[in-house]
């Protein structure tokens, strides 16, 4: 059988735009804009502001490249896909899969500078989307909460992966160039823990974009990066998983293996995409349902927050343990405070949500919530499914509502979420009329003659 690499190339190489499903077209429309506001939100951070001065003062003068968003400089692709992934990670807007990646970070950013640099077309970027998304998610679904007790960041990890296939997909790569550029993604993958844990910074997606870009822009030039890179006997899953033959640390369903030939099974078939969902909070994926699954019950069954007793919530237990049981440094089962699940579960019982524009936790917090969040109880259990906690409600006088949430609330299609964030308009450095220009933008991305458009948009005065 061909390697892993092989299939994944072959496939990539061979996907048009006339292959893909409806909704997977309107998931890549998706993404791009979720990605898109988020890079628009963090460009008017500390962090965002300090990686576009960092690319732009050390890539000054670059002649042919691709454009820093928001500010217009010019960069290399490399340059400017990262300073575009970290103003992406400061803003917030993620999209997440399987809890600890956020392929959008990396992917899109990735997907726009390969698109500017040949002018390609919407359904060209797309299709380029898709692929990498698609690779990405398949490269780590089983083996994340592995990857991740390793010492590892899954989210850059893999991220290196669906940004280099969507950029060489974008870029025209025959099979044999996106095969070594995939192989070339396993030399190139980092991302570490132990940074944050020890009081600095991770450096994550915004690394893993730009050795993307240059792991495809070695593959167009002939470096061949090898054939069994993947799955070999000293390949990417020995490295980061300990063993090549599937065997798991930890897992989001209690397996103990996983089949490393069975990560293509179904590959143009059944889309692993569509699980994609969107965190439209700024807070950890795992807190979403926390805040609209409570919410909803209080609100469908009339529940004030003064009838209420207590709140306890069946999740996960990977959830109760970021980033990883191996060495957790957040315990959601522990005591409540601003930011822990309770917290955020205590906001869609006072607050029936939680604003999409907000200060950080602990500033100038409702007190109803700080009370509310010491009646919420975490309890963990191997039996939830991820993203999907089983809320109880407690009432005063009213007996129990319980809900289970089925961890996908927060899948949707492009009109759901270009509804769901619009709240983020004022926030944005652009009128918002031009934010409304690019969810227009976004929403007939197939039909536009060239990608680029998108970039031209949040540029102010452009």
């Amino acid at each position: 059988m061909a390697s892993l690499s092989r299939r994944f190339a072959r496939w990539a190489a061979g996907l048009r735009f006339e292959d893909l499903p409806g909704e997977v077209v309107d998931r890549a429309r998706s993404v791009t804009l979720q990605a898109i506001g988020s890079v628009l939100l963090g460009s008017r951070t500390e962090d965002g502001r300090r990686a576009v001065a960092l690319i732009t003062e050390e890539e000054a003068g670059v002649h042919g490249g691709v454009t820093i968003m928001v500010s217009g400089a010019g960069a290399t692709k490399g340059g400017a896909a990262f300073a575009n992934a970290e103003m992406a990670l400061a803003g917030g807007k993620w999209d997440t899969f399987r809890m600890l990646t956020h392929p959008g970070t990396s992917i899109i950013p990735a997907a726009l500078a390969a698109a500017e640099s040949r002018s390609a077309s919407g359904a060209e970027f797309l299709t380029g989307v898709a692929a990498g998304y698609e690779v990405m998610e398949r490269l780590a679904s089983d083996f994340i909460p592995t990857v991740m007790s390793r010492g590892f960041h899954a989210g850059p990890v893999f991220g290196i992966f669906g940004a280099a296939v969507a950029a060489a997909k974008i870029m025209g790569l025959s099979e044999e160039q996106l095969n070594s550029a995939i192989a070339l993604c396993a030399s190139l993958a980092s991302g570490n823990l132990e940074g944050p844990r020890s009081g600095g910074q991770a450096l994550r997606e915004g690394g893993a974009v730009r050795n993307a870009l240059l792991a495809a822009d070695l593959a167009e030039r002939g470096h061949v990066g090898g054939e069994t890179v993947l799955e070999g006997e000293a390949g990417f899953y020995h490295a980061y998983t300990g063993n090549n033959e599937g065997r798991l640390t930890y897992s989001f369903t209690g397996d103990a293996r996983t089949s490393l030939e069975g990560i293509t099974e179904g590959l143009g078939e059944n889309w692993l995409f569509l699980e994609t969902l969107f965190r439209i909070y700024s807070t950890s994926g795992y807190n979403l349902a926390h805040i609209d699954v409570t919410a909803s019950l209080c609100e469908e069954n009339d529940i004030l927050p003064e009838e209420v007793e207590r709140v306890e919530t069946l999740v996960n237990w990977l959830e109760t343990q970021y980033p990883s049981p191996a060495f957790a440094n957040r315990r959601e089962d522990g005591a409540p405070s601003p930011g822990s699940t309770h917290y955020y579960a205590a906001f869609g019982v006072v607050e029936r949500g939680y604003p999409l524009l907000n200060e950080p936790p602990g500033q100038d917090d409702p007190p109803e919530v700080l009370e509310m969040m010491e009646r919420v109880r975490i309890i963990p259990s191997r039996e939830m499914g991820l993203f999907a906690p089983e809320v109880s409600i407690y009432t005063k006088e009213r007996g129990v509502f319980t809900r289970q949430a089925t961890g996908r609330e927060f899948i949707f299609s492009f009109e759901e979420l270009a509804e769901r964030i619009s709240g983020i308009a004022p926030g944005l450095p652009l009128p918002e009329r031009r934010y409304r220009e690019i969810i227009e933008t976004c929403r007939s991305l197939e039909a536009q003659d060239n990608a680029e458009k998108l970039v031209r948009l949040t540029v102010a005065g452009a």
